[in-house]
């Protein structure tokens, strides 16, 4: 597997968050990832820094290109933060409100009396979504434009009455879109170029680009484990603005950090991106504008969103709290990024603060000496808690060992996310045997002993 890599420079890692190094990086993605991928690329950023940037596979098989830290991926519905924020830019200058009716700009469609564009961009407007499949129907085949969609898929019966429910929408995104066309009097990607792209220095970023920009990755799709195939892409005008950015990850780290720090829109206006709706009946949605929202405590909530479009996928989600983020994106549509991001998300989050703190040895050298000693059929008994040494009967132990040397030798023992249970540290744990992905939870006591060790195949 050729790769192309950027190592940029480290910075200081946050007051509570896991250090991490390229080295660390580059195992996790590879471990996830090897007899697995076309191409892939990966960003991470920590403390407001790129610490890593890296091209694994090809571009496109038929040329064998390889991809670099320069290669420009599609990033399906990541572009619908974009879109928000290009709207909030908008409200910060008068020019529309996040509670304006639909009515305002569309009257004929339906209900557009009863919905707001904040429904719109929260999914919460019953619009019947144009694009629930996950390959190209024969309607998308053919070129068409945003209010050719939304003529057809907005002016039906709604899916429930607006607000009542949470259901993904991009034709809500393409009225948006539209929106932000008419109140600035722009087509919508020149607009996003010259308000976001270009002050953000994003040069490896565009609005359906032409297929002559240099270093555009190719999409890729198999059926039944068969090998991939080119994709066939969405003909022109079904993406628009609900999904048609290419980009890099370096680009969209400096994206992540602007809105960390709120460089293109106010404080205020970026809670309209980060904070749940509610639904009618009290319900969070999950969703605010252009983000899902993972709330795991005040100091580590989770904005992330991912993407598809045929043949590519993308997942960006951010950590505030720490100026930390990470961008995985694909050019197969089977590409097993979420693996890649969720374990490397979980070393971005800040060790919780309810989690209790453990004297003795570290989760991951506590963990490797464990599986090291069911691998070898004996373990320090001195370092369990009574519980689980009673638990682990000698004939547990044998076979526990007998199972882990028929799949093949210890490798790649990792840590992934820490909570608190039971006034314990628990902590994930992934590893491979021979060539089987596994995992397992440890459970630690204060003094450094552990209390529940217990394996899974992934």
């Amino acid at each position: 597997m050729k790769a192309c890599v950027v190592f940029l420079t480290a910075a200081a890692t946050s007051l509570h968050a896991q250090s991490l190094t390229p080295a660390k990086i580059d195992s996790i993605v590879t471990a996830a990832t090897t007899g697995k991928i076309v191409g892939l690329t990966v960003g991470v950023m920590q403390d407001g820094k790129v610490i890593f940037a890296k091209g694994y596979g090809v571009r496109d098989l038929a040329t064998k290109a390889p991809v670099t830290p320069r290669t420009m991926f599609a990033i399906g519905s990541v572009t619908k933060q974009f879109t928000c924020t290009a709207a909030l830019m908008l409200a910060e200058k008068g020019k529309l409100s996040f509670a304006d009716r639909v009515s305002k700009y569309f009257p004929n469609l339906t209900s557009a009396n009863h919905i707001t564009l904040l429904d719109l961009g929260g999914h919460l407007s019953g619009y019947r979504d144009y694009y629930p499949l996950d390959f190209v129907d024969q309607e998308m085949q053919k070129p068409t434009t945003a209010d050719e969609i939304i003529q057809r898929y907005a002016t039906r019966p709604l899916d429930f009455p607006p607000r009542s429910r949470y259901s993904y929408s991009n034709t809500g995104y393409l009225i948006l879109g539209r929106v932000i066309e008419r109140v600035s009097g722009e087509q919508f990607g020149p607009f996003i170029t010259k308000r976001i792209f270009t002050p953000l220095k994003m040069t490896r970023t565009a609005y359906e680009p032409a297929s002559t920009v240099d270093e555009l990755a190719r999409g890729y799709t198999s059926f039944a484990l068969a090998d991939p195939i080119p994709a066939e892409p969405e003909a022109k005008g079904w993406a628009g603005a609900a999904g048609a950015i290419w980009s890099t990850p370096t680009d969209l780290l400096a994206w992540d950090l602007s809105l960390v720090d709120h460089k293109l829109i106010t404080a205020k206006s970026y809670a309209t991106l980060a904070t749940p709706q509610r639904l009618t009946d009290g319900r969070t949605s999950g969703y605010g504008c252009g983000q899902s929202i993972t709330d795991r405590g005040v100091s580590a909530i989770v904005l992330n969103h991912g993407g598809a479009v045929s043949g590519f996928v993308a997942q960006n989600a951010i950590v505030p709290a720490t100026r930390s983020a990470v961008v995985v994106l694909g050019n197969t549509d089977f590409s097993p990024i979420f693996a890649v991001y969720q374990e490397i998300l979980n070393l971005l989050l800040p060790r919780g603060l309810d989690v209790p703190k453990v004297t003795g040895a570290s989760a991951l050298d506590a963990a490797t000496k464990f599986l090291r000693g069911v691998e070898q059929g004996t373990v320090d008994r001195a370092t369990l808690g009574e519980d689980f040494n009673i638990y682990l009967t000698a004939d547990k132990l044998a076979a526990g060992r007998k199972a882990l040397n028929e799949y093949g030798p210890l490798a790649d023992i990792r840590i992934g996310g820490t909570s608190e249970r039971g006034g314990m540290e628990v902590t994930g744990v992934r590893f491979r045997a021979g060539q089987t992905e596994a995992r397992a939870v440890m459970f630690r006591s204060t003094d450094g002993k552990i209390q529940e060790f217990l394996i899974a195949r992934n």
